[in-house]
C-alpha cells in the first residue's frame, strides 16, 4: 500500500472578471473516480487543502445531468459523505512530500482561484515534478501547474506535454466570456506544450512522470494510468 496526496482547492467560489462570485470549489467526478481507483488499488489517501479548510464540492458537479442519471448521482455524493479523508484535510502547508508515493490535483473552477496562485502547492507540484513522483492533475487542475516557477522564473511545467480543459470546453460550459483567463491560455503562455482534444471527450496525455487529464471523463482513466505507475 502506498499514500497518495489528494490536493484539492479550498476555494468555495471562482472571481469573474466583472467581480462577482461563482459558487464553486472541485467537481465531483475528478475527485470520485480516481478516489475510488486507487482505494481498490489497496493505497491510502490523504486530502490536503491551502490553510486545511474543508473542501467544497461544486454542487453542479451532483447533478444527475451529469452524471448519467439521479441513480449515479446520488452514489457520488454519498461517496463524498462517506469519505472522511474529505472531511479531515491536512494544512497544505505543512504536508512533508517524503510520506508519499503520487500526487494527484482534481479540477473544478475552485483551483482557478486559489492553487493557480498558492505557492505551497507551487513548491510541492516543483518538487514532486523533480523527484519523478507520479503527479496526476486534471481538468481546471493544472491551473495550479502555473504557481509551479523555477530559480529562473520560468514555470517548472515547461517543456511538458500535457492537457487540461480546453477554451472550447469553457466556451461550451458558457464561462468563456466571464472568466478573467482561460486555463488553456495562461498555460501556452507558460511554456507547455499544450495537448487538445475533442470537447468532453476522454484525453490523457502522460509524459515522463506528469499524467493530465483534459475534462471530467478523463478522470477514470488518467488514475488508471497512474495506479500503473505505483504498480
Amino acid at each position: 500500500m502506498s499514500k497518495i496526496l489528494f490536493v484539492v482547492t479550498g476555494a468555495d467560489h471562482w472571481t469573474l472578471a466583472d467581480g462577482t462570485q461563482h459558487p464553486t470549489g472541485f467537481w465531483a467526478e475528478e475527485a470520485v473516480a480516481p478516489y475510488e481507483a486507487f482505494k481498490a488499488a489497496g493505497h491510502e489517501i490523504v486530502v490536503a487543502t491551502p490553510g486545511g479548510v474543508v473542501p467544497t464540492v461544486d454542487q453542479a458537479s451532483l447533478a444527475p445531468e451529469v452524471n448519467g442519471g439521479q441513480e449515479a448521482a446520488d452514489k457520488i455524493a454519498a461517496t463524498l459523505a462517506e469519505s472522511s479523508e474529505f472531511l479531515e484535510p491536512l494544512k497544505l502547508a505543512e504536508v512533508d512530500l517524503a510520506e508519499y508515493a503520487a500526487v494527484f490535483y482534481p479540477g473544478g473552477h475552485g483551483p482557478m482561484e486559489d492553487l493557480a496562485v498558492d505557492a505551497d502547492s507551487g513548491r510541492l507540484l516543483a518538487t514532486a515534478l523533480e523527484t519523478g513522483m507520479p503527479l496526476g492533475v486534471v481538468c481546471h487542475g493544472p491551473a495550479a501547474l502555473l504557481a509551479a516557477t523555477t530559480q529562473d522564473g520560468s514555470n517548472a511545467f515547461a517543456g511538458y506535454e500535457l492537457t487540461g480543459f480546453t477554451n472550447a470546453e469553457e466556451t461550451q460550459a458558457g464561462f468563456a466570456e466571464k472568466a478573467k483567463w482561460l486555463l488553456q491560455d495562461r498555460l501556452v503562455a507558460a511554456g507547455v506544450d499544450f495537448q487538445e482534444g475533442t470537447p468532453w471527450a476522454p484525453k490523457v496525455v502522460v509524459d515522463r512522470n506528469l499524467i493530465t487529464g483534459q475534462n471530467p471523463a478523463s478522470a477514470a482513466p488518467l488514475a488508471d494510468e497512474l495506479v500503473k505507475k505505483l504498480a
